[in-house]
């Protein structure tokens, strides 16, 4: 299987935060032929090792790239048989109303968000964003039919499929973070090629979007040397400033701040540099609100990177990446991992 083949199918499929069991498999049968060992743990994380070159008292790096998406919920169903709902996760309302969507009851069901039309609204809400608890989703049945089949607590997710725009460019709901499990799936295949002396896990982390949990408790059985967070970040458009986004096709963002160690970040920019693979800086002085910032405060506290895919449109179901900037993503990390060695660990992780 291809990097895109495997992005198209995780974007395309379901797996809000709290429900990621719905595409582990896809995530295991596509690393299981490059692993080592791969499990599933007691939170759904999917594990996937690839031993290093040495026997005995290897170095354990983590790489979390995190499964879950921003989604809905079913909170109530009226008397008409309309549904309310509420968010798992970060959702603008304002990229909600009049968006398809599937409502994945007993069986999965078309529906519609809507609210009240313009011409029917009072003069004071016109220049008022509608707010999620003014809106509901229509499947078309009466309210005997959807309790027959949708329950309180059902998941509902954004009707969307992975479309190829110009270039290498792709839009779809879920690349955040399914981009970043892509970046995994291309790295472990890199890193068939080259030799490494760490033990590398690959972990595809569960709600990262709601609690980081996944990172969290992942991070504390592997307990490894160093934890790598592989998100997404904020792509450049016309409405940005260019000093707080990172351009697509260019290459990862590099982020700098409090969460991430200091030597390890200049190790990663040596090693961008060494084998021209292009790259960018990110400034994040405060929580990265990534799975790095759970790697770090982890145990006794792991010496943690964050690695940033370009994205428009974050938490959105039209997300955009640019495929280039996974494969650039996705050597600099098998290369950087190449880099390290028992000899040279402890040197780069002394303040």
């Amino acid at each position: 299987m291809d990097t895109k083949t495997l992005l198209e199918l995780l974007c395309n499929g379901k797996g809000v935060s709290g429900y990621e069991y719905t595409i582990k498999d896809t995530i295991v049968s596509a690393f299981d032929k490059y692993s080592d060992e791969i499990s599933v743990d007691n939170l759904g994380n999917v594990l996937a090792l690839k031993k290093g070159s040495t026997k005995e008292d290897n170095i354990k790096i983590m790489l979390a790239g995190h499964m879950d998406e921003i989604g809905l919920m079913v909170k109530d169903i009226e008397d008409n048989g309309f549904i309310r709902f509420t968010n798992i996760g970060g959702i603008d309302p304002r990229t909600i109303l009049g968006q398809e969507v599937i409502v994945h009851g007993k069986k999965d069901l078309f529906g519609v968000v809507g609210s009240k039309p313009p011409h029917l609204q009072d003069p004071s809400e016109h220049d008022k964003a509608i707010k999620m608890e003014d809106m509901t989703i229509d499947i078309g049945y009466s309210k005997e039919e959807v309790e027959k089949l949708v329950n309180i607590g059902d998941t509902i997710t954004i009707r969307r499929e992975l479309l190829n725009l110009q270039g290498d460019r792709v839009a779809s709901k879920a690349l955040d973070d399914r981009a970043g499990i892509a970046v995994l799936f291309e790295c472990i295949k890199e890193l068939g090629k080259i030799r490494h002396e760490a033990d590398v896990y690959f972990v595809s982390t569960v709600q990262e979007e709601v609690s980081m949990a996944g990172a969290l408790t992942g991070a504390y059985k592997i307990n490894p040397d160093i934890g790598i967070a592989v998100d997404v970040g904020f792509g450049t458009t016309p409405e940005l400033s260019k000093s707080d986004t990172i351009e697509l096709g260019k290459g990862p963002g590099i982020t700098l701040g409090g969460n991430i160690h200091p030597r390890l970040r200049q190790k990663l920019t040596e090693v961008a540099r060494e084998y021209n693979i292009p790259f960018q800086m990110e400034i994040s002085p405060g929580p990265t609100g990534t799975d790095a910032r759970a790697m770090q405060i982890t145990r006794e506290g792991i010496p943690s990177l964050c690695l940033s895919i370009p994205l428009r449109y974050m938490h959105t179901s039209v997300e955009v990446i640019d495929m280039v900037d996974i494969k650039h993503t996705a050597k600099l990390l098998a290369f950087f991992i190449a880099s390290i060695s028992n000899d040279s660990l402890e040197g780069l992780l002394c303040y």
